[in-house]
């Protein structure tokens, strides 16, 4: 068996964090996100097919020629005319898993396709399918039809975007048509494939989680930081720490004297945490952070290389790469009529679905001394505020 990952895209709602990285390379607890999803299927496979475009040389040089000594190999998706037409060149002669690399699973449900005894898709009942391609599927639950966002309500069960079929997939693949929207689309292969073979719906059974909007990072960081039962301390600790539950601190980072975490948190290489520094619920601190003297982090997530020196506070927040919050930097969280944070995204206002949002600042930002921020403001690249400036 064979696994063919699409990893070609953009991610525009991800901008402009996605200026620089390909979405696929967004990390999550120290690991791009694809590589969770390789570890997931790589001892069940015999070759792992990326299907790439998009700042592609970051994933080679990052992933090379194999993973933990599964073969890897590139497709370069030279025409934006989406997921049929990369694979149209491919003709195996083997059973196929065929993944969307931005939808996180747990490894059991990726294992149950896997051993899946006819072709397959994993589900998920959703209370919201317009917005998700929808299965119907018959009394012995096999897909019968794959429909794209219905604006009347067909069914809830939401196709995830991990299939396996048997190798006659590719037959329907090249004898895809241009869509309405000048598209080859792999669900109107797997419409005609279903002519033929039976489709299994396989609900999922654990977490699954979207990767389309920022906020889902901190949705992303909190899943598998849930999942740590004990510490991973590869480096220094000194005397008056207290951490409770558990933590990972990577090679040459320190947590200094009366630094306290409470939660499960992430401190990455060469990060340096403290002193009096309270770290909480959660909190991703990648490469080369500091995090010093007075300063409350909850649930956030600093990338590379960026510092909140003293006297701050930053809730529910997203601090990419190499950004300096002055001291008493003040995040506000939650909204007075304690509604949901709305976000502005390709200039469309989007419900993030989360009560507590304060702020995403993006790479090379730098505040003054008493910068405010009001909840759900976005930043952006290489801004600068003034001293007592609200962000409103």
């Amino acid at each position: 068996m064979k696994a063919i990952i699409l990893a070609a895209g953009r991610g525009t709602r991800l901008q402009p964090l996605t200026n620089t990285i390909p979405k696929p390379m967004i990390q999550i607890c120290g690991k791009p996100i694809l590589e969770f999803l390789m570890e997931s299927l790589y001892l069940e496979v015999s070759e792992i097919i990326l299907v790439v475009k998009y700042k592609e040389e970051i994933i080679k040089e990052y992933f090379w020629d194999n993973f933990k000594w599964t073969k890897i190999t590139y497709i370069t998706q030279w025409e934006e005319k989406w997921t049929a037409w990369a694979l149209k060149s491919l003709d195996l002669d083997d059973q196929v898993l065929i993944l969307n690399w931005d939808s996180i699973f747990d490894a059991v449900d990726i294992k149950n396709l896997i051993h899946s005894t006819s072709s397959a898709v994993l589900v998920k009942t959703v209370d919201n399918p317009e917005i998700y391609w929808v299965c119907k599927v018959n009394v012995n639950n096999r897909v019968t039809q794959i429909v794209e966002k219905p604006q009347e309500f067909i069914w809830n069960l939401a196709s995830l975007w991990a299939f396996k079929f048997s190798p006659t997939i590719f037959k329907h693949i090249q004898e895809v048509q241009l869509s309405s929207r000048w598209e080859y689309e792999l669900p109107d292969a797997v419409n005609s494939f279903m002519w033929e073979d039976d489709v299994k719906a396989i609900e999922i059974q654990w977490d699954f989680i979207d990767i389309w909007y920022p906020w889902d990072i901190l949705t992303a960081n909190s899943h598998y930081l849930n999942k740590l039962e004990q510490s991973e301390i590869k480096w220094t600790v000194e005397q008056w720490v207290i951490i409770k539950w558990n933590i990972i601190l990577e090679e040459w980072a320190i947590l200094k004297s009366w630094t306290y975490i409470e939660w499960n948190c992430y401190i990455g290489k060469n990060s340096s945490i403290g002193p009096n520094t309270y770290l909480r619920w959660e909190s991703v601190i990648w490469q080369g952070c500091k995090i010093w003297n007075a300063v409350e982090v909850k649930n956030s997530c600093f990338w590379n290389n960026s510092n909140a020196a003293h006297l701050s506070y930053i809730w529910d927040s997203i601090i990419w790469n190499n950004v300096n919050l002055a001291w008493w930097f003040i995040s506000a969280n939650i909204r007075h009529d304690n509604k949901n944070n709305r976000v502005m995204v390709k200039e469309e206002l989007i419900d993030s679905g989360k009560r507590k949002l304060w702020a995403i600042i993006w790479d090379n930002v730098k505040t003054w001394a008493n910068t405010t921020v009001m909840p759900a403001r976005i930043i952006d690249t290489w801004s600068m505020t003034m001293p007592w400036e609200i962000i409103k």
